[in-house]
């Protein structure tokens, strides 16, 4: 079985549809999302509309949550809090009680089995939403924030940006990157592929070119309270905050 992972839409629907199309090229049989879809893009409505539209797991981000309650004191760096709710306030503006209800109930774990192989897959850590585990981490801190909680043979994460795959005491870790605003100097959309069969797996990071000066126009368009930061962002896939 050949799954799909994906994570850190953040609004940005024109990556998210070229993730979709990559995706059902490559003759995919699931997939799943972890979290952080709509919160810091210029089209969170859609956004959800479409992963909605996938009709599968979806696991919560920190981003969702922002969406549902506000950023609170502490969560982001103080200069950054009054824009950073300012952009949560707009985002939560195009949405319906229902988005932001689906937000709110989705779960913060997935596990399962698939063709004896074994995943547990998170937004950030299995205990946080928001702590962040880079890739340069050690070994030992990977094994400690990621893999303590359960035993698995993959474990699956987003919330950095910056995709990886790493094995560690004879598991394997897998960052997606992100599908809409990566951090990692690559303007592509990022994700997973992990393909199980009989015990066995393989994988890899896909990363997908996009319409970039088409998503940038949009923040225009809709008057995204921060747009000249965001624009940067999409421009070199890098940004000097920390993963949102």
């Amino acid at each position: 079985m050949r799954i799909a992972f994906l994570s850190d839409i953040h609004g940005n629907a024109i990556a998210l549809e070229a993730v979709i199309e990559d995706i059902n090229r490559k003759n995919v049989d699931n997939i799943i999302v972890l979290g952080d879809i709509a919160y810091r893009g210029p089209e969170p409505k859609r956004s959800i509309e479409l992963v909605r539209g996938l009709g599968t797991d979806v696991v919560k981000g920190n981003a969702d949550e922002w969406v549902v309650r506000g950023i609170d004191k502490g969560e982001v760096p103080d200069h950054a809090h009054e824009l950073m709710n300012e952009e949560r306030d707009w985002t939560a503006a195009q949405l319906t009680q229902e988005d932001i209800n689906y937000l709110a109930n989705l779960p913060s774990v997935k596990q399962f089995e698939v063709e004896g192989v074994t995943f547990h897959a998170f937004h950030a850590t299995p205990d946080s939403l928001f702590e962040v585990v880079p890739p340069s981490a050690e070994d030992d801190t990977l094994a400690l924030k990621l893999m303590k909680a359960t035993a698995a043979d993959v474990y699956l994460y987003g919330h950095i940006h910056q995709s990886y795959i790493r094995t560690i005491n004879g598991k394997t870790v897998i960052n997606l990157g992100s599908v809409g605003l990566p951090f990692d100097g690559v303007t592509k959309a990022s994700y997973a592929i992990v393909e199980a069969d009989n015990g066995a797996v393989s994988m890899s990071i896909e990363k997908v070119a996009y319409d970039r000066e088409k998503t940038i126009a949009k923040y225009h368009e809709v008057d995204y309270p921060n747009t000249d930061m965001m624009e940067k962002i999409i421009r070199t896939a890098s940004s000097v905050q920390p993963p949102s």
